[in-house]
């Protein structure tokens, strides 16, 4: 499906790797990390050598690039990029065992969908060894507000649902891939004082996790360890957590962080200079998380996502989803948190046992990382056997006198629970 990359593991990639941090010792860092891949990197020969001796992917760009940054009104892109372009990078490619995907570009607009197509079955016509990638724009680019206005808006469609449905008409790519970062608006005042994205970065899950569920795509999302604001903020351990498994509860399959090196805003993993910062170890952690809890994870896929405890709450206004007080999923029964307080949570089947099934749970009370609380998820359950696999391995599960359940998790904090 994915022929280099091992599309049964839960993937982590970042984006950037300037010439600057392409040693030995900063890839061997990078791959000690947790990272699986990087995106949006050129082909270099000696870089590429030194991901495959530390068991590292790349997304490569520049083979068969597509230039989204202007809008194409007109349509013109089939002149402006003729498929002789193409044909020429595939009898120029020297191919390396570390070249996973050709990255063909970023946030294109709609009205680019049908010639990207054109792109798209070129490149798996004539990489068989690679898949096409394309990164996608997120919920807060502007849509048209007329039909009249589609070519010359962001987004090239009239809503980000549409934007959506036509990659999936036109696009044949077997992911579906967009950045949506959660901590970039106007934090401008205080750490307590923000024009908030949350309830976007919702419903863009929500959206996008649809549309792969009905379309049989993977999911992959884009998310920050930078910062837009350094003065205000930055991206707490939490912060991170959060949108990971966030993430994870909304099916995601592949996680892409930005940047390691510089790319845009600052505070990125390595300074300019090489040197890792403090976001380095965060991620790291963060990274073993994911990837502890996604050996059990990958064995189930998302069929729904549930809003529970969020009655009220602004981080899901607008978001069409409807929050429950609690649970009930037909095995899980009144699943909630204790305190009532807002969690996340992904309704999960396996993918080989019929008899098998899961819950992914982010506890999202605490979105901005102020208060860090914790409690426990309260549930029943009609299963012989009830497992929680949490950031550090396997969660002892607490069986109450009244045959409930109770496991403990902190703010942000992701847990899978699983039912046979």
């Amino acid at each position: 499906m994915y022929g280099r990359m091992n599309s049964e593991r839960l993937q982590i990639g970042i984006y950037c790797l300037a010439a600057y941090a392409r040693t030995d010792e900063h890839i061997r860092d990078a791959a000690e990390s947790g990272l699986d891949f990087f995106v949006d990197v050129p082909y270099d020969r000696a870089m590429l050598d030194k991901f495959q001796k530390y068991g590292l992917g790349a997304l490569v760009t520049g083979v068969c690039h597509i230039d989204f940054a202007s809008r194409d009104p007109e349509g013109k892109s089939r002149d402006i990029y003729k498929m002789e372009i193409y044909r020429k990078s595939v009898e120029s490619f020297a191919d390396h065992p570390a070249i996973w995907g050709i990255d063909l570009g970023d946030e294109p607009s709609a009205m680019l969908y049908p010639f990207i197509g054109q792109v798209v079955d070129y490149v798996r016509d004539h990489f068989p060894h690679q898949f096409p990638s394309l990164n996608l724009l997120p919920t807060y680019a502007d849509p048209a507000e007329s039909p009249e206005q589609i070519p010359e808006s962001q987004l090239g469609a009239m809503s980000y649902k549409d934007y959506i449905d036509q990659y999936c008409r036109y696009v044949p790519c077997q992911h579906i891939c967009y950045d949506h970062y959660p901590y970039n608006a106007d934090y401008k005042k205080s750490k307590t004082d923000y024009s908030e994205r949350i309830n976007e970065y919702y419903e863009n899950l929500r959206i996008v996790e649809d549309a792969c569920r009905s379309t049989g795509r993977r999911h992959w999302l884009v998310v920050q360890v930078n910062t837009k604001f350094p003065d205000v903020y930055d991206i707490s351990l939490n912060r991170m957590r959060f949108q990971a498994f966030s993430g994870m509860a909304f099916g995601v399959e592949t996680i892409i962080w930005a940047c390691y090196t510089a790319g845009w805003w600052q505070q990125n993993i390595l300074d300019k200079d090489g040197n890792k910062t403090a976001q380095y170890d965060k991620m790291k952690q963060v990274n073993k998380e994911i990837h502890t809890i996604g050996e059990e994870y990958m064995k189930y896929r998302n069929v729904a996502t549930h809003f529970v405890g969020f009655e009220g709450h602004p981080d899901i206004r607008n978001v069409n989803a409807e929050p429950v007080e609690s649970l009930d999923t037909g095995v899980f029964m009144g699943v909630r948190m204790d305190n009532g307080s807002p969690l996340l949570v992904g309704q999960m089947v396996s993918r080989r046992d019929e008899d098998g099934y899961a819950l992914m749970i982010c506890a999202a009370d605490d979105t901005h990382d102020i208060d860090n609380t914790s409690g426990y998820v309260t549930f029943r359950c009609r299963s012989r056997s009830v497992m929680a696999y949490g950031g550090n391995g396997k969660i002892n599960v607490i069986r109450n006198e009244d045959g409930s359940y109770a496991i403990p998790i902190h703010s942000c904090e992701g847990i899978l629970i699983t039912a046979r």
